[in-house]
């Protein structure tokens, strides 16, 4: 057996309106569309399975529901305040290499952003 995708699944009332949060703060599109679940990808994009297990979101912070990699955090905290998403942590560079913050989502989801600094 081959694991081929993992996908974190958030509860939520509005499935729509959660998926405009996501495209509108990320860019991502909707892959499918059920009604009760949107599932969202970036086109042409296939990472490797993962699945992430901890007792803490690290520096003592609360485990986030989902973490998201992204290019360039700076334009996801620009997009954040621009949109009067409340930054409940960061930006922080971290020891471990990463710069962050996290936000929550309107479902209430707490969301770890970050990129990689070198």
């Amino acid at each position: 057996m081959k694991v081929l995708r993992i996908v974190p699944n958030l509860a939520c009332d509005d499935p729509e309106a959660l998926a405009a949060f996501y495209r509108n703060l990320f860019g991502l599109d909707v892959a499918m569309s059920m009604g009760f679940i949107v599932t969202m990808n970036e086109p042409g994009r296939r990472q490797q399975p993962q699945v992430s297990f901890a007792s803490e979101g690290g520096g003592g912070t609360p485990v986030p529901a989902i973490s998201i990699e992204v290019d360039d955090i700076e334009r996801v905290i620009a997009r954040a305040r621009l949109k009067s998403i409340p930054i409940e942590y960061g930006p922080v560079d971290e020891p471990w290499n990463v710069r962050r913050i996290f936000i929550r989502d309107p479902a209430g989801h707490l969301i770890n952003v970050l990129s990689h600094v070198t």
